[in-house]
Formats: structure tokens, sequence, C-alpha cells
């Protein structure tokens, strides 16, 4: 599938971690994640207009329940293009799966305006750290090896590098070497993107941009070694990506959204 002008890049939007409920009044630490999310979405249409697809990079429900994953799908709506899902640690695989087949974003490879993606489930059933099974990189390498030509974008919910936060370093991506092997020998991977950290990252690895971005909902304290959460406004990434490769991002965040945070919580 491609994009309608292929004189201007490929843009793409990542939500993540929006963490919504079954109840249209679920709130996380004190935000309400649908009205969070509504902020953000409505910030992307303002500031960037319409994309040409949508990246849900894990934590879409914190509840696993089909009312949020079918609310979702429903207010992604308002975007005139594909979306891709993959499930995080508060989700449940095979019932968002289901949901996201409903809304044609249960697709495991993409590819459009010149690009790949892949997309990757590093969830473990009732663990909130991240796992690569034997079948997740199985399904990695063989997509990356019938797509050698296309630039690679690779994208999963938990991180793959520690990030200087000792509490999310223990619940990152623990078959990291085993991914990285696979990342390491298809050269056309350009970017590895993912979620759960809840803040934003820009890093770069053996030429690989590494990205995540700020929750749709709340902001976890960056560099912190105990759990905290920090009063920032929800956010999202915007990606344009052109045929030969070459990438720009911007992170934004919803600021004009209004919300109480709660910030002696010990967990989420």
């Amino acid at each position: 599938m491609t994009h309608s002008d292929p004189k201007r890049p490929l843009r793409v939007l990542q939500l993540t971690d929006p963490h919504l409920t079954a109840q249209s009044g679920g709130a996380l630490l004190g935000v309400n994640t649908r009205d969070s999310l509504a902020a953000v979405i409505d910030e992307v249409l303002k500031v960037h207009g319409q994309p040409d697809l949508v990246l849900a990079t894990g934590d879409i429900s914190q509840d696993a329940s089909v009312e949020a994953y079918r609310y979702f799908g429903e207010q992604l709506q308002a975007f005139d293009c594909p979306s891709l899902w993959i499930a995080g640690n508060h989700d449940d695989t095979p019932v968002m799966n289901a949901i996201a087949a409903e809304f044609q974003a249960d697709q495991r490879q993409w590819t459009q305006g010149g690009w790949h993606f892949v997309m990757l489930d590093s969830s473990v059933h009732g663990k909130v750290f991240g796992e690569l099974s034997e079948q997740e990189l199985t399904h990695l390498n063989n997509a990356l090896s019938e797509h050698t030509e296309l630039p690679t974008m690779v994208c999963l919910h938990h991180h793959p590098v520690d990030i200087h936060s000792d509490w999310m370093d223990k619940i990152g991506l623990k078959t990291r070497e085993a991914f990285w092997r696979i990342i390491d020998k298809h050269l056309q991977v350009k970017v590895v993107l993912w979620g759960h950290i809840h803040q934003e990252l820009h890093q770069q690895r053996n030429g690989v941009q590494l990205l995540a971005t700020p929750s749709t909902c709340i902001q976890f304290t960056a560099g912190a070694s105990d759990f905290s959460v920090e009063p920032r406004a929800p956010g999202y990434r915007w990606i344009e990506l052109t045929p030969s490769g070459t990438i720009s991002t911007e992170v934004r965040r919803a600021t004009r959204f209004e919300f109480e945070l709660d910030e002696n919580s010990s967990g989420y």
C-alpha cells in the first residue's frame, strides 16, 4: 500500500501506552486516560494534520478489556489511515488481536511509502518485563530476510536497551541479546521503536535510531531509581520517512491538557 503523494515523506504517528479501561471514567494515577488520549489526538490534528500510518506500541488497555480496545479503535477513526497495534505488559494479546482485526490493525508486517514495518509482541502473560519467544524471533528474522531492499522500522513494547533507570531496567526486554543478534545481521534496519518507558528517548546504536515516546497518559521520571512520575503533559511521536531511508522525528505534548497527577503513588 502506498500513500497518495510520492513526493512527500511518509508521515507516521506513534501513540503508546494509553492504558484505557472499559469505563469512561477510568483513570491512572488521577489522569483520565480517555481524556488524555483525546487531547493527544487533537494535538496531532492541530499541529501535523493527518498521518499516513499510526503505530500503537502497547499497553493500549490497562484492564485488557474488549471495551477498551474497541474504544481505542474508534478513536483512531479520527485518522484516515491504517494502524498497527502491538501488545504491552498490561494487554491480553489474543483479546487485543481479536479487536485489532476488526479495525484491520493486526498486521505483523507492513510496507508503505518505501518502508517496511515489523511488529513484535514482547509481552509475557502475567509479567511486567518483556521477552521475545522463539516464534517472535523467527518472525523477526524471516520478516527482515524477506525485504532486505527496504529501509525498515522494528516496533515492540519493551525497551531493548538500558535507560539508566533502575526500576525500569528490571522490567525491560529480557531477550535483548537474541534480538540484537538478528537486528545486527540486517543492515536495512534504520529504526527500533518502543513504548513502555513513558518518556522520550532518542539514541543510536550501530547506526540504528533508537526511539521511545511519552505515554498518552502519565509520564515516568527519566533516570529515576525507584518508581516515580512527573507532571508532564501526555504526548506522541511524529516521524517522517523517505524511501531513501532518511528519518526526521519529533515528540510533542498536549500541553493544554489539564490534569491532577497523583505523584505519591508507588506503582501503576
